[in-house]
């Protein structure tokens, strides 16, 4: 995508070692565009994350780009005396005049993070290990926002985990059907209405019984924990654009939803999709070791409901998007976005089949 952006141009706007030397696409996420900056100096080279921020789906990008700024600079004062507190936060790199990042004449807002080396994100977890670790990290990370302080975070998009109103872009999807494909997700929109009535489920209780406002990283895939290339060990979180109050239970039901199954968020071979036990429980253990002093007892009583939820919730924004005509999502495929969508419903149904065993496993760590 180098033609689309002047990235010579965009990365000597940075205050990187040196002059950038070369360029390449990094990561495989949905939104915004990511590459990898290599420079190489006098004595080594170093390396960079350059990232573009989208402004269609962030319609304020100086917004989350504060609310970076507060987040990563607060949890570099927490980790002041970690001996590896290089490698367990994002760190952003000036600009030339001194700001956090640069926008251009055309309106477009870039940021730089150091490269955070010797480490790797994974699509899929693999063992009960890596969703322990990716668990506490989450966890952790959400604890030590806890203590971040006023103002309130903004919100980067408003209404972003509000279930009935992502049920009702969906119903405004069906019905106005602008690219004829209804006809093509006919079990997948028959499957969505049957579920309808858990939408409100967590937002009533947030108003009836003791769930808080958290600060919290709302967009908790697996693939946005970075782990030790040699221990396996999680060391930071990434993608921060969507950290803004919310409630715990958002992350931790996303992390079921990353996490738990064997296959990709986009599977085709839905025989593959499944909630694997043995990955819950080690999500459950992991979180609660971090996070579970500060949790309220309505929060841990709805962990297991949280993955079902969520779950869902992503389902039906892949299906309003394929409806709309992909708008939102980046795609590779036809149909990539009802591909995604079909995945989540059949992650929703084997939720269902264990939820019982699943709230009895919290019951009995959580106390």
């Amino acid at each position: 995508m180098n033609e689309l952006y002047d990235l010579d141009g965009v990365a000597a706007q940075f205050r990187f070692c040196s002059k950038a030397s070369a360029f390449e696409p990094y990561g495989n996420g949905h939104i915004n565009d990511t590459y990898l900056v290599t420079c190489i100096g006098p004595g080594a080279a170093a390396r960079y994350i350059l990232q573009h921020v989208n402004r269609h789906v962030f319609h304020s990008p100086a917004t989350v780009m504060q609310n970076i700024e507060r987040v990563t600079a607060h949890l570099a004062a927490q980790l002041a005396d970690h001996p590896d507190r290089e490698r367990r936060a994002l760190a952003l790199i000036p600009t030339r005049d001194g700001r956090n990042w640069f926008e251009n004449a055309d309106g477009e807002t870039w940021r730089a993070y150091r490269m955070i080396e010797n480490a790797h994100s994974h699509d899929t977890a693999t063992s009960v290990k890596q969703a322990y670790q990716a668990a506490h990290a989450f966890g952790s990370f959400q604890q030590q926002l806890a203590s971040l302080p006023s103002p309130r975070l903004l919100e980067t998009i408003p209404d972003f985990h509000h279930t009935p109103k992502r049920f009702a872009a969906l119903e405004r999807a069906i019905a106005a059907d602008v690219m004829d494909r209804a006809k093509l997700a006919r079990p997948e929109i028959e499957f969505a209405l049957a579920h309808q009535p858990i939408a409100g489920v967590l937002l009533a209780a947030s108003l009836e019984a003791d769930l808080p406002e958290r600060i919290t990283h709302n967009d908790t895939k697996f693939n946005n924990v970075l782990l030790d290339d040699r221990t396996g060990e999680s060391l930071c979180i990434v993608d921060l654009d969507t950290v803004m109050p919310g409630l715990a239970l958002y992350d931790f039901g996303d992390m079921v939803r990353t996490t738990t199954s064997p296959a990709a968020e986009d599977e085709q071979d839905l025989s593959r999709v499944t909630m694997q036990f043995p990955l819950f429980e080690a999500l459950v253990r992991g979180y609660l070791s971090a996070a579970g002093e500060f949790l309220s007892k309505t929060e841990r009583n709805f962990l297991a409901f949280s993955g079902k939820l969520i779950t869902f919730e992503v389902g039906i924004r892949f299906l309003a998007d394929y409806l709309a005509g992909d708008t939102y999502f980046k795609i590779h495929r036809q149909g990539h976005n009802l591909d995604r969508c079909r995945a989540q419903f059949k992650l929703v149904e084997s939720i269902e089949r264990q939820e019982e065993q699943m709230n009895r496993l919290v019951d009995s760590i959580a106390g």
